[in-house]
């Protein structure tokens, strides 16, 4: 995958070479330098957007967790590679009609087509990147970053025309045009396709609805959901779907999350904690609320290499691990361990069914409860989980939970010997 994007990049460098003259002095350095960068920036926008389009392949080879950090990365190039291009281009003009910056910054907003507009996708652009800045993330819900984020689309719509209008790629080049649309089109049809299209004609095949809902813990329920032939959804433990509740307070947007049982033919279950809004409101579900599903995604699944098995998970991380828990073959006694990490007793989820599928599989399951002040000592240190669990590098590990947890496990895991492809995690923050 990373392999096909650089080849794009290339491909985009090979259409500013192919259509730039002989360059001379500083101000075709700087405009060309401000041309590449915004071929570049522009390219990148399709790159975001594919990365985010759901395609299965990508979700599932990938893995959904991966393709965000690519995207949350990339989204800071993008915006990096857009502000060097107007900073050069503009620079570059001033500098080839001996102006000040200042008056060709203006010549370029009122005389040039389309910059205008342009130039509102940049300061869109840059606003999405403030909020999506760590420190700011902290303190937004999921529901306003997630409405922020659905302005890159006016963005990229603002400034496309920009492009043909004022490139110089573009304007003698009617192939150069031909195939620049065709990129756009064609990840602007995956996106209907695979983020409208393809739910709607899941609901109607399933008919996913709402058939119960049951505490677990404090802030945190299970959601029953009943369908037609949910066994030819393919679903894997370890696995999410992304859920509309078809109802006025949550039917304007889906969320992620996992399978906490594996699915039978007429029967689903996801676990929830409450963090905001819409999972605030999952404990108020009402039976036969309909569903729009999309899914399943995710590559956080086992992969029974024929090592031994470690899973840690913290919190409501449990999820898809209880899923891949459940679905481990018999055939491995004493050769699965799980490791449960909780605040405190009461935030354990799913104990009796653990203990169940515990002794079902001769498995061993560790309670580790309690803060690292009142324990004494980290239990995810790299000397701990050895004490715990001797000939720990032999291992295979699957981590899920709270992002500073999962961060943490792995990184003893990485001290403690394992190789890093031996450890699979998936994380909850967006």
């Amino acid at each position: 995958m990373l392999s096909v994007i650089w080849l794009g990049a290339a491909a985009v460098l090979a259409l500013w070479w192919k259509d730039t003259p002989s360059i001379h002095g500083m101000g075709d350095v700087l405009t060309n330098a401000g041309r590449i960068l915004g071929l570049l920036g522009g390219y990148g926008f399709v790159v975001l957007v594919a990365l985010m389009a759901r395609l299965p392949p990508l979700e599932r080879g990938v893995g959904t967790d991966r393709l965000a950090r690519w995207h949350a990365m990339g989204g800071r190039y993008v915006i990096s590679l857009i502000t060097g291009h107007v900073i050069f281009i503009v620079w570059g003009y001033a500098v080839t009609v001996h102006a000040s910056v200042t008056h060709e910054s203006v010549t370029l907003l009122t005389s040039y087509p389309d910059v205008l507009m342009a130039t509102v996708a940049w300061f869109l652009l840059l606003g999405i990147g403030a909020f999506s800045a760590r420190a700011a993330r902290r303190r937004l819900s999921y529901e306003t970053w997630y409405y922020v984020h659905l302005y890159t689309y006016l963005a990229i719509a603002l400034a496309f025309s920009h492009q043909f209008a004022d490139g110089a790629s573009f304007i003698a080049s009617a192939s150069a045009r031909i195939a620049w649309s065709a990129l756009y089109i064609t990840v602007a049809v995956l996106i209907v396709w695979f983020r409208v299209v393809t739910p709607l004609l899941m609901a109607r095949r399933h008919g996913f609805t709402v058939v119960g809902v049951q505490a677990e813990a404090p802030g945190i329920v299970s959601v029953y959901i009943t369908g037609r032939d949910l066994h030819q959804l393919g679903a894997e433990p370890g696995q999410f779907f992304r859920w509309r509740f078809l109802t006025r307070q949550l039917g304007w947007q889906s969320h992620p999350y996992s399978l906490s049982a594996m699915p039978r033919s007429d029967m689903m279950r996801i676990t929830v904690k409450s963090r905001g809004d819409h999972s605030d409101s999952m404990a108020s579900l009402q039976p036969g609320t309909r569903i729009i599903a999309e899914g399943p995604y995710g590559a956080f699944t086992p992969s029974l290499s024929g090592r031994r098995i470690l899973m840690i998970a913290g919190g409501v991380g449990i999820t898809p691990i209880r899923a891949m828990f459940a679905a481990l073959p018999r055939r491995m006694p004493g050769t699965i361990t799980l490791i449960y990490r909780a605040s405190n007793p009461r935030d354990i989820v799913f104990r009796r069914e653990l203990d169940a599928i515990a002794a079902d599989r001769q498995a061993a399951v560790h309670y580790v409860i309690g803060s690292r002040e009142r324990l004494g000592y980290d239990p995810l240190d790299p000397g701990e989980l050895q004490n715990l669990i001797p000939g720990l590098h032999r291992y295979e590990a699957y981590v899920c939970g709270p992002p500073g947890m999962t961060e943490a496990a792995i990184a003893s895991l990485r001290d403690a010997g394992m190789p890093r492809r031996r450890v699979h995690h998936e994380s909850f923050d967006f």
